[in-house]
């Protein structure tokens, strides 16, 4: 089945390929063609359903490169999580999905599940049975015993256990390894947020298994120890990497130049509450946090839009919030559309998939009234989200 969606704005790729009154036709799923309004009617069928938009902006889906779609962002999520059966996770996996769609998130990326349970709506959603964003799903994610997610059940030690549950992941449909470097802060009774939980020849473990099978390995990093262990292990993104030691912050320049050097992107996970995170670490060290991940692209470390989605105050339902943090460090509205478009994309593995309105590519779009190149709150006012070519109208689902 074709539909055309026309715009007086057609963002196609990065912000400097914008079309001016311009039209995507779409066809079973996939971009069928692309370019200017009149030359693509042109082509396109007679009668060919359509949406049109002309005082709006048409451009590719959003992606959010870190949730965790299991947990419910409330006060407790853990708690909330270990309190329920299966049944009522699945229910809430795909309710909170629903909510980053409507808000033009097209892809995800989700860093840690239970049971097998994300992977199993990545699966509904690719087969139809669901609406949803694409989901890239981590599986279960390892930690060290009482280490940080202990709960989600990827607790190991020793190189063996590593690389048996990396295979594990594999054989369930992994999508990418997910590992838990250093603590972190929403695990009760865990180690702090610096502490290394890993050593050096068991993340090293991690990132030869998951390269037997292809998959990409995220690091969950906080502490400066556990960052250069996982830089030195070879991982391919860096999740939060706030460069916290155990009295204060130590960034260290060499390594984050080894970083760029390698192209290990960091995603920092900026919550759509990162403003009231500042308010309540103090204006003093988060200005310092910050400033770290500030540093990081100022020495050509390249990032990823991500919101941590899931943990307490992260909602799902509040992307633009989130990418607010990249104004906050100096990037313009067009620098983080395409950041939350086609870099992040790219970044993540789905370069020839998604990220640009380029034929060919899966028809993950989004429609908003304004120009987010110039506002990025033009991305509040989503008009139409097509997923894998299936069109969601917001609050409508």
């Amino acid at each position: 089945m074709d539909t055309l969606i026309t715009a007086g704005r057609v963002v196609a790729g990065p912000h400097s390929h914008v079309l001016a009154d311009g039209a995507v036709l779409v066809r079973d799923g996939v971009i069928a063609d692309t370019g200017p309004r009149r030359e693509v009617e042109s082509r396109a069928p007679a009668g060919v359903p359509r949406h049109d938009h002309p005082d709006g902006t048409l451009l590719p889906g959003l992606v959010d490169a870190h949730v965790h779609l299991a947990l419910d962002a409330g006060p407790d999520p853990v708690t909330a999580l270990c309190g329920a059966d299966d049944a009522t996770v699945a229910k809430g996996i795909a309710e909170r999905a629903l909510g980053l769609l409507s808000t033009g998130v097209t892809t995800v990326r989700d860093l840690g599940d239970r049971n097998g349970l994300v992977t199993e709506f990545r699966d509904a959603v690719g087969a139809g049975r669901l609406p949803g964003p694409r989901v890239l799903a981590a599986g279960t994610p390892l930690t060290a015993p009482g280490g940080h997610c202990w709960f989600l059940g990827g607790e190991v030690s020793g190189e063996d256990a590593v690389r048996a549950l990396v295979r594990r992941n594999v054989e369930r449909g992994a999508d990418l390894v997910k590992v838990m470097a250093t603590g972190g802060g929403i695990t009760k009774g865990g180690p702090p947020i610096w502490a290394p939980q890993f050593t050096a020849g068991e993340l090293r473990a991690v990132v030869e298994e998951a390269a037997r099978a292809g998959l990409p390995v995220a690091a969950h990093a906080h502490g400066t120890e556990g960052i250069v262990a996982a830089v030195a292990a070879g991982v391919s993104t860096i999740e939060h990497c706030t460069w916290v030691d155990r009295d204060g912050f130590r960034l260290l320049d060499d390594v984050v130049d080894e970083i760029a050097a390698r192209d290990i992107r960091v995603c920092p996970a900026a919550s759509p509450d990162w403003r009231g995170f500042a308010e309540r670490c103090g204006a003093e060290r988060a200005a310092e946090m910050f400033g770290g991940i500030r540093r990081m692209r100022e020495r050509g470390v390249r990032l990823l839009t991500g919101t941590d989605a899931g943990v307490s105050r992260a909602v799902f339902d509040d992307f633009v919030s989130s990418l607010e943090f990249f104004a906050h460090l100096g990037c313009t509205p067009a620098e983080i559309v395409d950041l939350a478009t086609c870099e992040t994309a790219e970044a993540i593995g789905l370069r020839g998939v998604t990220g640009r309105l380029l034929p060919g590519l899966r028809a993950d779009l989004l429609v908003v009234g304004g120009d987010p190149l110039t506002d990025l709150q033009a991305l509040r006012r989503v008009r139409l989200v097509m997923a894998d070519g299936r069109a969601h109208t917001p609050g409508g689902a």
